[in-house]
């Protein structure tokens, strides 16, 4: 079985225009562009055979290309991460069976919570879609809470079936706890993680399925695989050791700059 790990780069962004290209600085103060650092992240992981980033913009694509990253080219009107992956298949090799989204975006995201869900995929050779969910602990399921109450989105929660298949995926703290319940004090909330692996079947079928109302609504681009009846599972890992901070707007790159300081990486 063939894996390889793709990260999509997109130049526009509303929020946050050019972002794979923003510098972040590391532990040595030595200044990196976004990709780099993702692309960098993304080599840490144990068991992968390809490293691509798919983008729509030369400049992306030149700085990846000197990173040693292969590189597809994709359409520039392409909705989420998952169809730039897939619209990337034509690149990859044929037998790359098993394709990870490690978003463009998520450069803090640990190592083995890769590892773990191509491990699952390997596992369990009938999985057409897996993703990475961790427990709340009371103090950031208290977090969630007040971004809610606050009309901010703190997070993406799931929940499951009594197989780990995702149910539901929502940007409300799911399922509901009634203030002042037992659950409170060790909440059944999973905190979704952007990470995904799939089979490339699965890619096929859901670059062909047309954009439903739910991932419209919530803007979580998982949800059109649920809408169409194919199953996701979700495997459930411990906390990372640190906040695996996403760079979705400027304000963000403070706080990643700390966490590379403090994890020592250059």
């Amino acid at each position: 079985m063939t894996t390889a790990i793709i990260i999509p780069a997109r130049y526009a962004s509303s929020r946050f225009p050019g972002k794979p290209l923003a510098p972040l600085k590391g532990a040595s103060g030595l200044s990196k562009p976004l990709v780099q650092r993702s692309i960098e992240a993304a080599r840490t992981v144990q068991g992968v055979d390809h490293l691509f980033v798919a983008t729509d913009d030369e400049r992306i694509a030149n700085v990846a290309l000197e990173c040693g990253a292969q590189i597809a080219m994709t359409p520039p009107e392409c909705a989420n991460g998952s169809e730039r992956v897939g619209a990337a298949l034509p690149s990859l090799p044929e037998d790359v069976d098993v394709v990870v989204n490690f978003q463009g975006d998520a450069l803090l995201t640990p190592p083995d919570l890769v590892s773990m869900l191509i491990a699952h995929m390997h596992e369990h050779p009938n999985c057409e879609v897996a993703t990475v969910a961790v427990r709340c602990s009371p103090t950031v399921y208290a977090h969630l809470l007040n971004d809610q109450a606050h009309g901010r989105v703190g997070g993406t929660t799931v929940v499951c079936n009594a197989r780990n298949e995702a149910l539901y995926f929502s940007k409300r703290v799911l399922p509901h706890i009634a203030v002042g319940s037992t659950y409170e004090d060790s909440p059944p909330v999973l905190l979704h993680l952007g990470l995904y692996a799939y089979r490339r079947s699965a890619l096929e079928r859901y670059a062909a399925l047309a954009t439903t109302d739910l991932e419209a609504i919530e803007g979580l681009e998982q949800l059109r695989f649920l809408f169409y009846g194919i199953p996701v599972a979700v495997v459930v890992a411990d906390p990372p050791e640190w906040d695996a901070i996403e760079l979705n707007n400027p304000s963000d790159t403070g706080p990643i700059e700390a966490i590379l300081s403090a994890r020592g990486i250059v």
